[in-house]
C-alpha cells in the first residue's frame, strides 16, 4: 500500500525535475546563441573590410589557385618531385613525435590508472598533468619553443609530442581501467611486483588497443606537422606558407603542395584504419566486412 501512494509522487517528482531539466537547457542555449551573435557582431565591427563585404570575394583565392594550377599543370610533377622531401620531413617529424608520446604516455598511464597504480595520491596529480598537456594547442607550444630554441623541426617534435603524451595517456589509462583483474590477481597471489603484474597482466589485454590509438594519433600529427610548418616548423608547411605569401606566379607549386598533404593524408588513414580493423576485430572482421 505503500508502495503505491508513494508511485505517483516519484512520477510527477521526475517529471518536475525533467521540465526544470529543459528549461535550464533552452536558457543556456538563449544565452549561447547570444553571447555568439554578439561576439559575431563585435568582430564584424573591428574588421577592417567587414565580414558581410567580403563574404562575395570568398571564392575568389581558390578560383586563383586552381585557376594558375590548370594553366601549369604540366609542372605539376616536378613540383610534387620537389616538395616530397619536406613531405618526408613533415612525416617523420610526426612519427618522431607519436613513437616518443606513445613511449612516455604508455608509462604516464601505468602510473595514472584508478586502482592499478603503485601510489594512488599521484593519480589526481597525473591526470590534471595530461590534462593541461591536452589542452594546449601544439601551435602554442611550437611557437614558444620557436622562440627559444630557433626554427626547424625539432620544435615541432617536442611540440606534437608534448600534445599526444596528453591525449595518448589519458587513452591508456582508460583502456587499462577496463582490463580484466584475474590475471594480475593471479600474478599478485605468486608474489609478482606491481611491474610485473602491469607487464605481464594488463598490457598483454590492452595492446591491440594501444596500438589502435597510437596509429589513430599518427594521422592527427601529419595534420599537426603540416599546420605547425606555417610558424616556421620546418616540413612542407613552411613551404606551403612560402608559396602562398609569394602570391600571384606561385599558386600552382601551392596546389601541388595541396595535393601531397591531402594525398599522404588518404593513403595514411586507409592503411591505418586497416591495420586498426585487424588490431581491435581481427581477421574475422575483415573477411565479414569483404563479404558483406
Amino acid at each position: 500500500m505503500h508502495q503505491n501512494t508513494t508511485a505517483p509522487d516519484i512520477t510527477s517528482d521526475y517529471l518536475a525535475h525533467t521540465r526544470q531539466k529543459r528549461v535550464m537547457n533552452m536558457i543556456l542555449l538563449i544565452v549561447f546563441v547570444a553571447l555568439l551573435i554578439g561576439g559575431f557582431g563585435t568582430a564584424n565591427a573591428r574588421n577592417a573590410g567587414g565580414f558581410w563585404n567580403g563574404l562575395p570575394n570568398v571564392f575568389d583565392f581558390p578560383a586563383d589557385v586552381l585557376g594558375e594550377a590548370w594553366e601549369r599543370i604540366h609542372l605539376l610533377p616536378s613540383y610534387f618531385v620537389k616538395y616530397l622531401p619536406s613531405l618526408i620531413e613533415t612525416v617523420n617529424i610526426a612519427g618522431a613525435a607519436t613513437l616518443i608520446g606513445a613511449l612516455f604516455a604508455f608509462f604516464a598511464a601505468l602510473l595514472a590508472t584508478r586502482g592499478l597504480a603503485p601510489a594512488p595520491r599521484l593519480v589526481g596529480p597525473l591526470r590534471r598533468l595530461l590534462d593541461v598537456l591536452r589542452a594546449v594547442p601544439e601551435i602554442v607550444i611550437a611557437l614558444v619553443l620557436i622562440f627559444l630554441l630557433g626554427g626547424g623541426p625539432v620544435p615541432a617534435m617536442i611540440a606534437i609530442a608534448l600534445h599526444t603524451v596528453g591525449a595518448l595517456g589519458k587513452l591508456f589509462s582508460e583502456v587499462n581501467e577496463n582490463a580484466s583483474l584475474k590475471p594480475v590477481d593471479g600474478l599478485e597471489s605468486v608474489g609478482a611486483g606491481w611491474l610485473q603484474r602491469m607487464v605481464l597482466g594488463v598490457v598483454p589485454q590492452v595492446a591491440p588497443n594501444y596500438l589502435s590509438y597510437a596509429l589513430l594519433r599518427f594521422e592527427i600529427n601529419i595534420r599537426a606537422s603540416a599546420i605547425l610548418g606555417f610558424v616556421g616548423a620546418g616540413g612542407i608547411g613552411y613551404d606551403l606558407r612560402n608559396t602562398m605569401s609569394w602570391g600571384q606566379g606561385k599558386f600552382d607549386e601551392a596546389a601541388a603542395i595541396f595535393l601531397l598533404i591531402f594525398g599522404t593524408i588518404i593513403i595514411v588513414d586507409q592503411v591505418s584504419s586497416h591495420f586498426r580493423n585487424r588490431l581491435t576485430h581481427g581477421r574475422a572482421y575483415e573477411d565479414k566486412g569483404a563479404i558483406l
